[in-house]
């Protein structure tokens, strides 16, 4: 089993695939791999190993949901009540319409108020500069800062629909976290680690990094036009004005792991098993997540895993209608990170997995290919 799994990681550092990464996989009985191959750098010895830091990018978002969930279960927080009641900032959210002749955006008032329920299924009516040229429009010729800039005010774009009309992936998630921090008095930081990362033994999942965990970091890659890899450079702010329940989290992939296998068991003591059963089940009613059109193309590439299945979103996951090629059971929970990471849960097949590297742009075709014969392989496997 371990042999098959890992001659595919060996495989995708050996074809020039990634420049490293480090996998594990579960089943509802225990851990069933846990590797890592290639370095951390193009030109460094440094060798890729399971405690090796990378940058989670959206990973977080699915951390985020459950610290959400946690105080839905509180009484703190309500799935379908206006969320303006906790973060009064969205009493008022604007759709933008377009510009008019001379670039001014043009924007009237949202038809509905935003709820929780649209923040964690991306339906809010929020977008990302990558993915919406509109918002990148609109950051242009209002100046408003980009979310790397950790400024709160990069919160502070419009919608570009009526909250509950579309799926869009957006920035929500990082309000959802400002929901959060608002009702339990904590900074995520703080919050999570007391109520996710300590429970469940993630000791190197964190937003602030310590020097041991810095000392252990991966750099980031970016695809060449000739295929190779190069290291290159992401300016993020080291002092952000809040922390990005979005994207904004560090972390090893056996801690992550450990975070999939309480998912795995119904929510593993971190919300009940009702409350995981509501997250796993299509939130989104008769709308569909929709292929992400890259604006950005040194970010990302146009990105669907699975262009021919239709998905649905959970609270907050991606879950795949039908059964995929690599093994994955329909009903299956998933989704990934910038840095080409992937997870994915599987509750009828009882096995989660998890891939990391540090590669961009996301959804780099090489790099999906090595995950999807790293998942096959772990299915092949069982």
């Amino acid at each position: 089993m371990v042999d098959r799994i890992d001659r595919a990681l060996a495989e995708a550092v050996a074809g020039g695939d990634v420049h490293g990464v480090v996998a594990a996989a579960a089943t509802d009985t225990g851990v069933i791999y846990q590797g890592a191959h290639g370095v951390r750098a193009v030109g460094d010895r440094q060798p890729m190993t399971p405690d090796t830091v990378l940058r989670l990018f959206s990973m977080t978002k699915a951390i985020t949901a459950v610290a959400a969930m946690q105080q839905v279960e509180r009484g703190k927080l309500s799935l379908d009540g206006p969320i303006a009641d906790v973060l009064p900032q969205l009493a008022k959210p604007q759709v933008l319409e377009g510009f008019d002749a001379g670039g001014k955006p043009i924007l009237r008032a949202a038809r509905s108020p935003i709820t929780l329920r649209q923040l964690l299924t991306h339906t809010a009516g929020f977008g990302y500069e990558n993915w919406n040229g509109d918002i990148q429009k609109y950051m242009q010729v209002t100046g408003l800062p980009g979310l790397t800039t950790g400024k709160l005010e990069s919160l502070n774009a419009p919608l570009t629909f009526d909250p509950g009309t579309r799926w869009q992936y957006s920035i929500s998630i990082d309000w959802a976290g400002r929901a959060v921090e608002a009702v339990s008095g904590q900074d995520l930081e703080a919050y999570f680690r007391q109520h996710i990362f300590t429970p469940l033994g993630m000791q190197d999942t964190s937003f602030r990094l310590r020097p041991d965990q810095q000392a252990r970091r991966a750099t980031p890659h970016a695809r060449q036009p000739d295929g190779t890899l190069q290291t290159m450079t992401l300016v993020r702010s080291e002092e952000p004005e809040f922390l990005g329940g979005g994207g904004g989290l560090f972390g090893t992939i056996p801690d992550y792991l450990a975070f999939l296998r309480a998912l795995l068991a119904q929510g593993g003591g971190l919300v009940k098993p009702e409350t995981f059963a509501e997250m796993a089940r299509n939130n989104m009613g008769d709308l569909f997540v929709e292929t992400l059109r890259t604006f950005a193309p040194a970010m990302s590439l146009d990105a669907n895993l699975f262009p021919d299945i239709p998905q649905k979103w959970g609270l907050s996951f991606s879950i795949n209608t039908r059964a995929t090629p690599e093994g994955r059971a329909a009903g299956s929970l998933a989704w990934a990170g910038l840095g080409n990471l992937y997870f994915w849960v599987d509750p009828t097949k009882r096995v989660a997995g998890v891939w990391g590297t540090q590669i961009l742009p996301f959804c780099d075709t090489r790099s999906v290919k090595a995950f999807k014969a790293f998942e096959t392989a772990v299915y092949d496997s069982l």
